[in-house]
């Protein structure tokens, strides 16, 4: 899959660029210990991070950074951004915009006097003929103040401007500084095919399958891993940081 990303000549050496998403991984992750110990259990038991499904849809498809440092101060979001004129008469020259509450009226989403935070793209994207983008709130950052809305943009047809991201603001309490390369969106080049839904019942040699995979994974620490998790490079290795179960 190539994509490819573009931007405002006059923006090119001021904006951060998009990333992979295994570069953009969160500290928190990299300090995280691999075991902890279970009041419940009694013994230590292991975390998240050595949970490869868990790790691995982090490090997936690419994240869009936020352009520049957002304060955020009593529930108002500031910035100050000197960088020069886009060359593009209609390109948005401010990070963020907004929705008005009444355009999620009637979804969960809406909360009377509550706008939905805009993060503007400065980015083009354009993938490949018959696949489409996916976007989503960057996989298993809860600890971000706004959580985005998922969107599925057909870039390969629409790529001649920047997506928007709207995003719900879900930390009222949240004081202090977003700052420039903050992932605000996680994206994924997904192919624009229905599947074909197919269902069958277990014959003898799949049940038999089911129950020495099953067995396995009760019984050993990190089959997943090692029999069926495709192999990764030493690099995405290295972006998930230490601790990690081989």
């Amino acid at each position: 899959m190539r994509i490819v990303f573009r931007c405002d000549p006059a923006l090119a050496a001021h904006l951060p660029r998009p990333q992979p998403a295994r570069a953009a991984l969160p500290n928190w992750v990299r300090a995280m210990q691999p075991r902890a110990f279970s009041p419940v259990h009694g013994q230590e038991v292991r975390t998240v991070k050595q949970c490869p499904p868990f790790i691995d849809a982090m490090t997936y498809g690419f994240v869009m950074p936020l352009p520049c440092d957002v304060t955020v101060t009593d529930g108002a979001l500031s910035w100050h951004w000197d960088v020069p004129v886009p060359s593009v008469h209609a390109h948005p020259r401010s990070p963020i915009s907004f929705h008005v509450p009444e355009q999620a009226l009637g979804t969960p989403l809406y909360a009377a006097g509550q706008v939905l935070v805009k993060f503007n793209s400065f980015w083009t994207i354009e993938l490949e003929p018959g696949w489409s983008l996916f976007a989503t709130h960057p996989v298993n950052r809860a600890d971000l103040p706004f959580r985005l809305l998922t969107g599925l943009v057909d870039s390969d047809r629409f790529s001649d401007v920047g997506i928007l991201f709207p995003a719900m603001w879900t930390d009222p309490g949240f004081s202090g500084t977003l700052p420039r390369g903050t992932p605000v969106a996680q994206c994924f080049a997904v192919p624009r095919t229905v599947p074909d839904l197919v269902f069958e019942s277990f014959s003898p040699e799949a049940a038999a399958r089911y129950d020495a995979t099953a067995d396995a994974l009760l019984s050993t620490p990190g089959v997943y891993r090692r029999r069926f998790r495709a192999r990764r490079s030493r690099t995405e290795r290295s972006a998930e940081g230490g601790g990690v179960e081989p």
